[in-house]
């Protein structure tokens, strides 16, 4: 038995599952809530992170039967902090990520706002005519066929799971020189603003489901068949195009979320927009 075991085991040592009216357990309420309670803490401690215990083992450790352990893992389910898999047992709930849509966002700042550290893993950087990268690149980034197109892929990671499936493509002009090592830290608008002087300020996205190939299904880490969000982007420094994306975000460990209020002036409360400042 572990010593943080046993230190559970003297948290509850004083409850039983059956009648202890008038008893010190029966003042601080039935065994799954004093049980509930003392898992909350060492969760909360970060005690299982690596492994979350299974019902025996919970049992063992804390004295009791079977069922009062089901229900306190099972409030702790209903807490979205642990995760029940048919055949896998019980494992901690990952951090799910919440993106604010009314105005120009990060990924990078997305996660280090909850405390994970974030990191990408750049596949692929070079650069190649425009006419070599999907129709779309040039269309959008307003490159003639031959014009030099740096394309990126990125794998990025919140934590120790990966998050997304980035590719872009930016002119080779406005990021000229631009290296691996520049990208696996930190957010790409930053660079090029520092770096090449190109702040990003305007731009649009679009975003929908997709069921991602069996090949980025595998990279994501996602069960196959499951469904991703595609998220497409156009960024504009001023009136330059300077970034076409298309990400693969795992709906899983992400979501996205929009604020609304009436419109000025309007009678109804259909007529909604954006509140800017949403949090």
């Amino acid at each position: 038995m572990t010593d943080a075991a046993r230190h559970s085991d003297a948290t509850v040592a004083a409850g039983t599952d059956g009648p202890t009216t008038g008893s010190p357990a029966e003042r601080r309420g039935p065994l799954w809530a004093q049980v509930l309670e003392d898992l909350r803490r060492r969760l909360a401690e970060g005690e299982f992170a690596e492994h979350f215990p299974s019902d025996l083992e919970l049992t063992q450790s804390y004295g009791c039967s079977r069922h009062t352990v089901r229900e306190a893992v099972r409030r702790l389910q209903s807490d979205g902090l642990v995760e029940r898999r048919r055949g896998l047992g019980s494992r901690v709930a990952p951090t799910e990520f919440e993106q604010p849509l009314h105005s120009l966002y990060s990924l990078a700042r997305t996660v280090e706002a909850t405390g994970e550290r974030q990191r990408s893993e750049v596949r692929r950087l070079e650069v190649l005519p425009a006419r070599s990268a999907p129709a779309m690149v040039a269309t959008h980034l307003c490159l003639d066929p031959d014009d030099p197109v740096v394309a990126i892929e990125r794998l990025r990671f919140g934590g120790t799971e990966p998050l997304s499936l980035e590719r872009s493509w930016l002119p080779e002009r406005a990021t000229a020189g631009i290296q691996p090592g520049d990208l696996t830290d930190g957010s790409l608008y930053d660079l090029l603003a520092e770096r090449w002087h190109h702040r990003v300020t305007g731009g649009w996205e679009r975003i929908r489901p997709v069921v991602p190939s069996a090949e980025e299904s595998r990279v994501l880490r996602l069960p196959a068949g499951e469904a991703a969000f595609l998220v497409e982007r156009l960024a504009l420094a001023g009136e330059l195009p300077i970034e076409w994306r298309r990400s693969l975000t795992r709906g899983d460990r992400y979501c996205f979320r929009a604020d609304w209020a009436p419109a000025p002036g309007a009678g109804a409360a259909l007529q909604l927009e954006p509140t800017a400042g949403a949090a």
